[in-house]
C-alpha cells in the first residue's frame, strides 16, 4: 500500500541532507491518501472518493530567525536544487517582511533527536478489497431493515474509510505510519404534521469494514428514537441536573474545554485557560486526556511536524496542568510540544488541533445517576457546538433530553435541547463519572470554520448541573 512513498524516500534524504548544509534544521512530510465514501438514501446513491490529504510533500526549514516551508505535489531528485534555492529565498522573505529596525525574534530549533518508527494499519476488512457492489449492497440491507418501521419517512446511511500514510524525514528522524480508519452513519427520517425529526447514530474505527457488522445490529434503536422524538415536547428552560451519555460527555470535553486548551490561541492572547494553569477549574472527579493512549481514529504515532505522540493530561483531578500544542507555539511559549501539530493537508499550515480528547472515568454507573435524581434529565445525541476560549463560555445542541422523576425516567421526551453556561460552572458541578469509557470519531474539526482535521472524543457517562434551553 502506498509503494510510491518507497520509491521517493532516497531522494527525499538527498534533499534533507542538502537542505542542512545551508540551513540548522530541515524535514520533509510525506503524505499519500486513499478516500471513499458511501451513501444510499430515498435520493439514490452516491459514492465519493475525494478526501483531503492527497499526494504531496511538505518541506520545512529553519534557521535561528525564523523558519520557512514549501509544499509541493510531485517530486524528483532533480528538483532538489531549485528547492534548496526556493527556500532560502521564503527565509530571506520572512526577514525582509519585518519592519525597518526590528529585529528577528529568535527562534527554537525543533527536537531532531534520534527517532525510528515503522507502523502499519491494523484492519479486518480493507474496504478497497470489499469493494464498491459489496458495501453498497449491505448498507442498502441496513437502510432497509430501517424503514420497515410505520413510522419512517426515509433512512440514509453512510460508510467511509481513509487510508493514509505519512513519511516523516529530518536528519536524525525516519518516521514512517500508514493508518486506515473507517466511519459510518445511519439517520432515520419522519414527519409529525409540517415539523421534520430525525435521529442519528454515528460509528467509527481504527480499522476496516467489519464496523459494519455493529451498524447493522443498532438501526432499530435509530427508528426506535424517532419514534420518540415524533412525541417530544418543547424544553422548558432552566438548570437542571443531568446525566450526559459518553457522545455528550465527548461534546462538552471537546467544545467546552478542548479548543481553549490548545496552546496556539495562547500565543494569539485568545484562551482565557492560559491564566489559569494549575488551578481548579473542574470538580475532583475531573480529568482530561488527549492523544495516542486510545485507538480511535485521530490515533497517529507522530504528528505532522513529526514530534512523537503519546498521552497529555491536561485535567488532573480538576487542576489544569497544561494545554496541548504543536512545534512553533512550544516554541513561543517555550514549553514541550506535546504532539498537537496537524494539517488539513499537505497544502495547508500546521496548526495546534486535538486528536483523541476525553474525560477519564470514574467508579459510577449511568443506573446509579440516573436514580440520584429527583428531577433532571437524560441528555443524548449531540448535533453540534461552539466554543468561545477566550470568555470560556459553552453553546452546544442536543437532539433528546429524557425526562428523570424521583431517581426513574419517566418516558416524557424534550427535544432539542441547547446547553450553555460558563465552562468552569458546568465541569465544577460533576458530581458523578460513570466507569466505561466509551470515544467516537465520526466527525471532523475546524478551526475557525476551516482547516478541517479528524478527530474523536468521548468519556464515560458523568452527571452535572447543566443550563438548558
Amino acid at each position: 500500500m502506498f509503494e510510491r512513498l518507497d520509491a521517493v524516500k532516497p531522494a527525499l534524504q538527498k534533499l534533507i541532507a542538502a537542505l542542512r548544509e545551508r540551513f540548522a534544521y530541515a524535514s520533509v512530510l510525506a503524505t499519500d491518501e486513499r478516500y471513499r465514501m458511501w451513501r444510499v438514501s430515498k435520493n439514490g446513491i452516491s459514492i465519493t472518493s475525494e478526501g483531503d490529504g492527497g499526494y504531496g510533500f511538505v518541506i520545512r526549514v529553519f534557521d535561528e530567525t525564523g523558519c520557512a516551508e514549501y509544499s509541493i505535489n510531485a517530486f524528483s531528485e532533480e528538483l532538489i536544487p531549485a528547492i534548496v534555492k526556493e527556500m532560502q529565498a521564503r527565509l530571506e522573505a520572512e526577514r525582509a517582511a519585518l519592519p525597518e529596525g526590528v529585529t528577528p525574534l529568535p527562534t527554537a530549533i525543533p527536537d531532531d533527536s534520534p527517532a525510528v518508527l515503522k507502523k502499519e494499519a491494523q484492519f479486518e476488512i480493507d474496504p478497497a478489497a470489499l469493494g464498491d457492489e459489496a458495501i453498497l449492497e449491505r448498507i442498502a440491507r441496513i437502510r432497509e431493515k430501517g424503514m420497515q418501521a410505520e413510522h419512517v419517512l426515509d433512512v440514509s446511511c453512510n460508510v467511509t474509510y481513509c487510508a493514509e500514510r505519512k513519511l516523516f524525514l529530518s536528519e536524525h528522524r525516519d518516521l514512517d505510519e500508514t493508518h486506515m480508519w473507517t466511519t459510518a452513519g445511519v439517520g432515520a427520517f419522519g414527519a409529525r404534521g409540517e415539523e421534520l425529526k430525525n435521529s442519528y447514530k454515528g460509528y467509527s474505527l481504527l480499522g476496516g469494514a467489519e464496523l459494519l457488522s455493529e451498524v447493522e445490529h443498532d438501526v432499530g434503536d435509530v427508528t426506535a428514537t424517532l419514534g420518540d422524538l415524533l412525541r417530544s415536547e418543547p424544553m422548558i428552560p432552566g438548570e437542571y441536573d443531568c446525566v450526559c451519555n459518553p457522545e455528550v460527555t465527548g461534546m462538552i470535553v471537546h467544545e467546552a474545554f478542548g479548543h481553549g486548551v490548545e496552546m496556539d490561541m495562547f500565543v494569539k492572547d485568545r484562551a482565557q485557560a492560559r491564566q489559569f494553569m494549575g488551578e481548579y477549574v473542574a470538580s475532583p472527579l475531573v480529568t482530561m486526556h488527549d492523544g495516542s493512549a486510545v485507538d480511535e481514529c485521530a490515533t497517529w504515532a507522530f504528528d505532522d511536524e513529526g514530534t512523537l505522540t503519546g498521552d497529555t493530561v491536561i485535567i488532573d483531578k480538576g487542576v489544569l496542568r497544561r494545554g496541548m500544542c504543536d512545534a512553533l507555539s512550544a516554541a513561543r511559549l517555550g514549553v514541550t510540544p506535546t504532539g498537537n501539530g496537524r494539517r488539513e493537508s499537505y497544502e495547508r499550515k500546521a496548526y495546534t488541533r486535538m486528536t483523541n480528547t476525553y474525560f477519564e472515568g470514574g467508579g459510577a454507573t449511568m443506573e446509579e445517576m440516573i436514580a440520584s435524581i429527583p428531577y433532571g434529565f437524560l441528555l443524548e445525541e449531540p448535533t453540534s457546538g461552539m466554543e468561545d476560549p477566550k470568555n470560556w463560555g459553552i453553546q452546544c445542541m442536543v437532539n433528546i433530553a429524557r425526562e428523570i422523576r424521583d431517581g426513574k425516567l419517566t418516558g416524557r421526551v424534550f427535544s432539542p435541547i441547547v446547553l450553555t453556561g460558563y465552562v468552569p460552572d458546568l465541569l465544577k458541578s460533576v458530581s458523578m463519572m460513570g466507569g466505561k469509557i466509551e470515544l467516537a470519531g465520526g466527525g471532523y474539526c475546524g478551526k475557525g470554520y476551516k482547516e478541517w482535521v479528524k478527530v474523536s472524543d468521548g468519556g464515560a457517562c458523568m452527571k452535572a448541573r447543566i443550563r438548558l434551553g
